[in-house]
């Protein structure tokens, strides 16, 4: 039985309306910042700095990121140890992990009060300060080092185990080894990986929020949120909004040029036999090791010192918990009700609607929450007061930010299972009941279940939009921490920042293996 056209008239308009809602978000309020602007002769000396300053960082975050997880991934997928797919997973804690949460574990690590600075006095050197750059730089290397393992990772275990056996049977030289295996898969999987997490530090506003600042150290968004929030200039942050907008639209473009890396995480288990693994044991535990320090302190920090201090929260801490797991519900429903229409939609279609689709995740990953959140404001502003719209805004931006990840995992699921048993059911007549019943829904669950995981988890770290929004009365669990952060009540604050990771992780839990188990059912 094929589709009426009833049914193909309905998945046209829900995805339709899909992208004039990502439209709305994206260019409407880049055209609403485009009219308000001041041009680029309202941005003074302090703001070129920012603008430098933000293009500076995220080029030497995304490289650096790049640059060490090159031997990282490399010492990963040819050593086989005890707890190596256990490690793996941990390469993508940082990614579920809320930003705020990350920056404080690494202050308890490399702040003036932290770990390192304590061992330094000690042994009668000055403390360490990595307020400014060296705090953006470290906190983005913190977060995208684990995300270009995984890509490249993914590259090397994709490599079949008889080109390591040929090269080592003919002895080939260490360049011989790199040119005919090593560069090929570098040069295929690099760029797009630096692209994106050049992207991501670009658009990053909460390490900058709580680590920057000052004339050396604030980024194009913090320059917005300060001219916003601190200063009421919306004509110039209009501007920077604008500018903002069109740098993060150029790299996009050229992500869109340059495929992003795609990776869903599996297959990483099965090790490829690699016969030269002996002798680069030493080196490749060096550097895996390294890695895990670098990833798992600034973790054992936060749990070190916030669980002892939960039971002297404030009981402000109840609202909050609930606000954000409110607004992570919300983000979720719309984040996969958008991310399920424009499947249907489109994944059947062909590559003109599949490069459609691409150049919507693209689009996501390219608007900065801060330039949505001033074009509302501004679209807004004549008729209500926007912050009484503070937590719907929220959860709207961001079910939009975690779109491109939810489509990224939903879209192949619904593509092969169309493939895979729509001749069987218009060879049965099977109705349509059945079909999502029986047929579909069983197996889209699991995809269904990780990308509302993530998209919950995402949003429940989010410190964008509501640290733009919120009035003094409204907390969510990332702006108490924020502000706890700020008052310098650091113990409450780790208590916090426990509160905040176990909530995010359950949400993450509870949709993942909710999935998993219906998945499993018959």
């Amino acid at each position: 039985m094929a589709d009426s056209i009833i049914a193909i008239i309905l998945r046209i308009i829900v995805g339709g309306a899909v992208l004039a809602a990502l439209l709305l978000f994206s260019i409407g309020t880049a055209v609403a910042v485009t009219t308000q602007g001041q041009g680029l002769g309202a941005l003074g000396a302090a703001d070129w700095s920012a603008i430098r300053f933000s293009l500076w960082q995220a080029c030497l975050s995304a490289g650096l990121s790049v640059t060490i997880a090159i031997p990282v991934a490399r010492a990963l997928a040819r050593q086989s140890f005890v707890g190596r797919q256990a490690l793996i997973t941990l390469l993508g804690a940082p990614f579920i992990l809320p930003v705020i949460v990350g920056v404080l574990g690494l202050l308890a690590v490399f702040g003036r009060a932290g770990w390192i600075s304590d061992a330094l006095t000690w042994a009668g050197f000055a403390k360490l300060s990595i307020y400014g750059a060296p705090g953006v730089i470290l906190a983005h290397v913190f977060f995208n080092l684990p995300l270009a393992t995984r890509f490249l990772l993914q590259g090397w275990a994709a490599v079949p185990s008889e080109r390591f056996k040929v090269v080592h049977s003919l002895a080939a030289s260490p360049w011989a080894y790199f040119r005919l295996i090593e560069w090929p898969l570098l040069k295929s999987v690099v760029p797009g990986a630096f692209l994106l997490i050049f992207l991501l530090c670009l658009t990053s506003f909460a390490v900058a929020l709580a680590v920057g600042g000052g004339p050396r150290g604030t980024t194009i968004e913090l320059a917005i949120y300060q001219a916003f929030r601190l200063d009421f200039d919306l004509g110039r942050a209009a501007s920077l909004a604008l500018v903002q907008f069109s740098l993060c639209g150029a790299v996009a473009v050229m992500a869109f040029l340059v495929p992003l890396p795609q990776t869903d995480g599996l297959g990483l288990g099965q090790l490829p036999q690699r016969l030269d693994a002996y002798g680069h044991r030493s080196v490749d535990f060096i550097w895996i090791a390294s890695s895990a320090v670098f990833l798992i302190l600034p973790l054992g920090a936060i749990l070190t010192r916030g669980l002892g201090h939960i039971a002297s929260l404030p009981h402000q801490v109840i609202a909050a918990s609930i606000t954000s797991v409110l607004i992570a519900l919300t983000s979720t429903v719309v984040c996969i009700s958008m991310a399920l229409g424009l499947s249907f939609a489109f994944a059947r279609r062909g590559r003109v609607a599949r490069n459609l689709a691409e150049g919507v995740g693209i689009l996501g990953l390219a608007t900065s929450p801060l330039v949505v959140g001033t074009g509302l404001f501004l679209l807004i502003f004549p008729f209500a007061h926007p912050m009484t719209f503070a937590l719907p805004i929220t959860a709207s931006v961001n079910a939009m930010m975690a779109l491109p990840f939810a489509l990224r995992v939903l879209m192949p699921a619904v593509r092969e299972t169309y493939a895979d048993y729509l001749i069987l059911r218009n060879s049965l007549n099977v109705t349509r009941w059945v079909w999502l019943h029986r047929i579909l829904l069983p197996r889209l669950r699991r995809p269904l279940g990780f990308a509302a995981g993530l998209a919950a988890a995402l949003s429940m770290g989010d410190l964008g939009v509501i640290a733009l929004f919120a009035d003094p009365d409204l907390q969510t669990l990332p702006l108490m921490l924020y502000r706890l952060m700020g008052a310098y009540r650091m113990d409450q604050a780790a208590a916090v920042a426990v509160v905040l990771v176990a909530q995010s992780l359950a949400l993450f839990w509870m949709f993942d293996r909710g999935g998993r188990g219906y998945a499993g059912s018959p």
